[in-house]
């Protein structure tokens, strides 16, 4: 490039490449620095993480807009190119786009928001990056290139806008005029996958790359003190730059490295585990930690000492910013060279020889750095590292490394006492439930399973399960060790499970492993003596019942609580057919204002809102009128309006659109899932994928805590020491359970067949019984309704893993899977939230909302409490009852099926239940009655969802009484219905025709009808002749039978889709009457005029006379009085016809009266109808005008009514002047005649 192109590189004031790709780099790395703050506080657990997040949205905002007002400045450029204009433009619009999101979102970010703004913050991120990213190099990139023997073996590219000067701190390249660590690798493909990831060559470089003007700041970043070395000034040699540069000022050093341990590594064996060793490099020196066999979590526990490592430049830049350091994890392998597992970085705190070596810097305080292998994440290092200047006293100046060196390790120096963390005595116990779902081992079954615990050099076996398919249970449930961990729960080490396979002859083989990363869950913490949080709770709730009531906080013995149960009035809804008794806490004042503004309708007319008839209701009812409430809580929460968790729970049989598992953490109270992992990990080119790597799960749990344990507990009644803190756990003694399991729909299910649909039916799995629901398959449906229940007894834990599979029907070959989902019954069934049958809201003993379970809900709370050891249920007068503290007060009568009402304590006792997790101590909350919605997924294709299930079950250990029958679910049968039509009159439809031989308008007019869905048994009236004022006279009855259901407002219609389908398809449509008015043409297609479609569920009632009826009876639907055909049976009245006009607005094209008449089957058939005029009952002839004929076939009628009626004088004119010239003309011609006959006298 010449002097002047190259203008355009580097200078800010006209420069077009430099600005265009500069700016959003560094607002990027500025924003990602700030993400990756935020993402160490959320792992760390510092506080107030939404803080940082809110600073780091400012920063971004306010960088975006500097930019923007950076490029407004420079606009005037005449050297860019249309691309660096365009691409400017771009810029400018994205960020200032971006700079107000952020701005936005700053304010939203709270700390329950948190997570989501998170992952939007990070789409931010990634859009910077893209934006940063030049379209066309206008500069090209530098290659280093490693030689030997004239052969290329290694290389590295930097791009050439990272080394760019430029005047401007900003726009220059964020690696111009530094000291940079590079990394050479692999040429080629070579350098691809995971054996290019190890470094070939690491080397410090200095790069400065600017225009020719600026070259005397070249040096301006090299660490100071040096002496150039330039080459002799010959004829045509330039001075510039030097040759070599010649450091006068060394500093030496001794770098620390304190390897501690780390987590979570890659597993690089085929057993699933790793030999973990850590190569250290610096500068020009590197060493290897010790070598752990089998394990994915190593404790190397030890230091690394790098002497006399040279540092060149001033002390105080060493300090500001030293050389990094380069760890890489490698797995040693008996044979051939050791694998590649991840790298990661750091820097060292550094001491000159001048500091003291003390708080708050010194000793270095142990970090986690990430480790990376390619771009995936490999696990966690946990070191800390120091570089100490060697002063002019030497070494005898350092801090001592005085650890104990351990004669049997040889000269392994472990981590020092200052750094290493402060361990305190633990104890760790674990309970050891049982092993499910082992996979082979080396194509051998596994027969005698063990488990062995490891955390921290210690651990524990469990007792050996002597026959693993007849029990997978121990037989000895808690065991426990002790080992010193850290006082710092982050530093806690992972613990590790291993299952093993005791085979013949005393050979033990590894089944799989798991490695528990954080023990944070599982530790124990005794409660505050000190802090009493029911007090508060108690005042918060005392003021919030006293709201919830519209009254003064009335005052009850010290530390009760009273909660009031009283039903509200029930809400009606007709649209859904159902009566909600919520038992809820007060309904808000907006709802109450909503029903009331909802009953005042136009004019103060009421709209027909009756109550629903109790024996319309079913099980549908209660479930669609669930689906209603969570659309609105939904629509709520969108909005902003967030429902409060009392509203949340107490809706109508909740329908959850998530797995149940997700609602209430997996079940994992006290019981928890370990899965077990085999093998390698898979690559990014590799196809392994987790799911392939577990072998099987481990259940049980583990409680971590200080010893000696407080008094309080060991000495509280009932304590039993072999259990340690897992007290009151149940015998894991197999048990045989009824299983009910609940199939309601399925939605959005993947298409199996060529049409785009599917034949979907269930099959369920539990254990050795297999139940193929093939004969009741659904046709041509993505949607499916199954509504059915299906009984499984089952033993656990031999049976404890239920499959729920949809399948397509095929009518050749093997029906083909859709999707599955697998629910663990086990975990749900000994869970606390009690997941065996979910509580309803209310206690009914008939009816469709029957009580599911066998225990009444007094039962329920009895053994509940003395599970808990809490004091209660005391039941006292005047439907009061106590529990703890909790004073509960509701209804106590209750109707049976004759509608009689007996007094009982059911009512309150489920009050109780359904505020359980308010009970102090052993209170949380019990699994509802519930649909859960699952999702589908197919092994064939992982990770994606098939559809979703929406299901329930529900278990009955069968040693307690028997449940009741199955609560009925089958899909409601539509009724058949007759729906008749009488089309009376129509008036002022709009004229068509002109007459051929007067020009006059008129039309010949019919009537259409059909209901929707059924247009191919569309019903037409006879026509009416030449109407010449739109009026028309028809009595002609339409008959429409349709199937109809009730509570979905919908028509079933059942039709094969083509002639070559298998089975007729089911639809459901809306209930629809359409009627159009047409104008009859004899030889062309007859003229469509005008329409009308009523809803039969609520269309506008018709109005008396024609005169008012009017447009608006469509247009303003929604301000007038509307009607179902469904609840008045009968409706009489004119409705309008309209169409749209050229400009698309609907105008009036005609009026009809009509009569609507609904009938169910029996109704029809006990007083029939027949269609047109015909008998039973017929319709009297229509008294039609004269005018109304066909003119070809009355050609006389015809010339009467259009001629003799139009032009009758004219006509009588024309006769009396053709019968006065006759008289003239035979005047004239019998005159000569007469004339000769008088003159000759004949």
């Amino acid at each position: 490039r010449s002097e002047n192109s190259t203008e355009s590189l580097g200078s800010p004031t006209r420069g077009g490449v430099k600005q265009r790709g500069k700016a959003p780099e560094w607002v990027s790395s500025d924003c990602e620095e700030g993400l990756n703050d935020v993402h160490e506080m959320i792992k760390t657990e510092k506080p107030h993480p939404e803080r940082r997040l809110r600073g780091v949205l400012e920063e971004l905002s306010s960088a975006c807009f500097r930019f923007v007002t950076l490029a407004n400045k420079d606009q005037s450029l005449s050297v860019r190119t249309k691309l660096d204009r365009e691409r400017l433009k771009s810029c400018m619009r994205e960020l200032e786009n971006m700079g107000q999101q952020a701005r936005t979102l700053r304010s939203q970010v709270k700390k329950n928001t948190m997570r989501d703004k998170l992952k939007l913050v990070q789409n931010f991120l990634q859009k910077l990056r893209f934006l940063a990213d030049e379209p066309q190099h206008s500069i090209p990139d530098i290659f280093v290139w490693m030689m030997s023997n004239g052969k290329r073996i290694a290389y590295a590219r930097i791009p050439s806008k990272d080394i760019l000067y430029s005047i401007v701190d900003e726009e220059t390249g964020k690696d111009c005029a530094k000291v940079k660590t590079i990394f050479l690798r692999l040429p080629g493909k070579r350098g691809f996958g995971p054996a290019g990831w190890t470094v070939q060559a690491k080397m410090e470089i200095y790069l400065w790359l600017g225009l020719n003007k600026q070259r005397k700041d070249f040096l301006s970043g090299l660490p100071c003190g040096f002496e150039e070395k330039k080459a002799s000034k010959g004829p045509g040699l330039q001075a510039f730059p030097p040759i070599s540069l010649l450091y006068t000022k060394k500093q030496v050093f001794q770098l620390r490295a304190h390897m501690y341990q780390a987590r979570s590594l890659f597993a690089a064996d085929s057993s699933g585990l790793s030999d973990p060793f850590a190569r250290v490099f610096f500068i020009t020196q590197g060493q290897c930690t010790e070598v752990l066999n089998e394990t994915l979590c190593p404790t190397w526990d030890q230091m690394l000492v790098f002497d006399d490592v040279e540092l060149y430049g001033e002390a105080h830049e060493m300090r500001d910013d030293p050389p990094i350091i380069v760890i890489e994890i490698y797995d040693q392998d008996t044979v051939g060279k050791a694998d590649f597992m991840g790298r990661t970085f750091a820097k060292p705190v550094v001491k000159m020889s001048d500091e003291h070596y003390g708080p708050p810097r010194f000793p270095p305080q142990l970090e986690y750095y990430q480790i990376y292998r390619g771009n995936a994440t490999a696990g966690d290092l946990l070191a800390a590292f120091e570089l100490l200047q060697i002063g002019p006293a030497g070494k005898s100046d350092l801090p001592p490394i005085d650890g104990p060196t351990d004669m049997d390790q040889g000269p392994i120096l472990p981590v020092p006492l200052g750094i290493r963390p402060v361990l305190s005595k633990y104890r760790v116990e674990i309970l050891f439930w049982g092993l499910r779902d082992l996979k082979r081992v080396n194509l051998a079954q596994v027969d005698r399973p063990r488990v062995d615990i490891e955390c921290a050099g210690r651990g524990v076996q469990s007792a050996l399960i002597q026959n693993y398919k007849k029990n997978p249970n121990f037989s000895t449930l808690v065991k426990w060790f002790e080992v010193d961990l850290p006082e710092n729960e982050l530093l806690h080490p992972p613990l590790n499970i291993r299952v093993v396979d005791c085979r013949a002859f005393g050979r033990y083989t590894l089944v799989g492993s798991h490695a528990v990363s954080s023990l944070r869950r599982f530790i124990h913490r005794p409660p505050d003596k000190k802090f009493q949080p029911w007090n508060t709770a108690a005042k918060l709730l005392n003021g919030y019942m006293a709201l919830a009531n519209g009254g003064p906080p009335c005052y009850h013995p010290p530390g009760e609580i009273v909660i009031n149960m009283e039903p509200e009035v029930p809400i009606k809804k007709m649209e859904t057919m159902v009566k909600l008794e919520a038992v809820s806490i007060g309904v808000s004042e907006e709802e109450k204002e909503k029903k009331k503004k909802k009953k005042k309708k136009k004019g103060g007319e009421e709209m027909e809102d009756e109550e629903p008839d109790e024996s319309m209701l079913d099980w549908w009812s209660k479930y669609f009128a669930s689906i209603e409430t969570m659309k609105e809580v939904g629509a709520a929460e969108r909005q902003g309006t967030t429902a409060s968790s009392h509203g949340r729970r107490h809706l109508p049989g909740l329908v959850y659109n998530k797995e149940l598992e997700m609602e209430f953490d997996g079940f994992e109270d006290w019981l928890h899932t370990f899965n077990l992992f085999r093998g390698k990990i898979g690559d990014n080119d590799d196809t392994t994928t987790e799911e392939e790597r577990i072998v099987g799960r481990f259940k049980g749990s583990m409680c971590v805590y200080k010893v000696p344990l407080p008094d309080d507990i060991t000495k509280e009644a009932g304590y039993d020491p072999n259990f340690g803190m897992f007290q009151g756990i149940p015998s894991n003694d197999p048990i045989h359970v009824l299983v009910r399991v609940f199939i309601v729909r399925a939605t959005d299910l993947h298409p199996a067949d060529i049409n785009g649909k599917a034949d979907p039916y269930i099959a369920i799995k539990l254990g050795k019984t297999d139940i193929k629901d093939k004969e009741n398959y659904i046709s041509k449906q993505l949607n499916p309704i199954f509504g059915k229940s299906f009984d499984i007894e089952a033993t656990f834990p031999m049976e404890s893993m239920l499959t729920v599979a949809v399948y397509d029907w095929d009518l050749v070959g093997s029906d083909d899977l859709i999707g599955e989902t697998k629910i663990d019954l086990e975990n749900r069934y000994y869970s606390k939230h009690r997941a065996t049958c979910g509580i309803s809201q209310t206690y009914s003993i008939h009816g469709y909302n029957i009580w599911r379970d066998p225990a009444k809900p007094s039962q329920i709370l009895a053994k509940l409490c003395k599970e808990g050891k809490v004091d209660g249920p005391h039941f006292g007068p005047g439907g009061r009852v106590k529990v703890a503290n909790r004073v509960f007060t509701g209804p106590r009568e209750m109707e049976d099926e004759n509608g009689q009402k007996k007094q009982t304590d059911e009512h309150l006792a489920l009050a109780v239940l359904n505020h359980w997790e308010e009970i102090p101590r052993a209170g949380c909350r019990l699994v509802p009655e519930h649909v859960e919605t699952r999702p589908l997924l197919n092994p064939d294709k992982p990770g994606i969802e098939q559809g979703r299930l929406e299901m329930w079950v529900d278990m009955f250990p069968m040693d307690m009484p028997a449940p009741g029958p199955a609560i009925d679910i089958s899909p409601r049968k539509p009724k058949r219905y007759e729906l008749r039509v009488i089309v009376w009159n129509t008036d002022e439809v709009i004229l068509e025709d002109d007459d051929f031989f007067t020009g006059e308008k008129s039309s010949d007019i019919f009537v259409r009808g059909w209901l929707k869905g059924q247009q191919e048994d569309k019903q037409d009236t006879d026509v009416h002749y030449h109407s010449l004022t739109g009026e028309g006279n028809f009595n002609w009855r339409y008959i429409f039978p349709f199937d109809y259901l009730m509570a979905e407002e919908k028509i079933v219609i059942s039709k094969k889709e083509s002639m070559f389908s298998w089975d007729e398809t089911e639809y459901k449509i809306p209930a629809r009457l359409t009627l159009q008015v047409w104008d009859a043409d004899h030889f062309s297609a007859d003229d469509f005029l005008g329409a009308i479609e009523l809803d039969l569920n609520r269309f506008p009632r018709g109005a008396k006379t024609a005169k008012q009826c009017s447009l608006e009876m469509v247009t303003q639907e929604g301000d007038l009085p509307l009607v179902s055909i469904f609840k008045q049976k009968r409706v009489k009245g004119w409705w309008p016809f309209v169409a749209r006009d050229e400009n698309d607005e609907l105008e009036l094209t005609g009026k009809v009266e009509a009569e609507l008449h609904l009938l169910t089957a029996e109704e029809a058939e006990k007083s029939p109808a027949g269609l047109a005029r015909n008998e039973p009952d017929p319709l009297e002839k229509p008294n039609r005008p004269d005018t109304s004929f066909i003119w070809f076939l009355n050609p006389l009628k015809s010339v009467r009514y259009f001629i003799w009626h139009t032009y009758r004088w004219l006509l009588l004119k024309i006769l009396l002047l053709f019968l006065s010239l006759l008289l003239a003309g035979l005047f004239l011609y019998s005159l000569p005649g007469y004339l000769v006959k008088k003159l000759l006298r004949a």
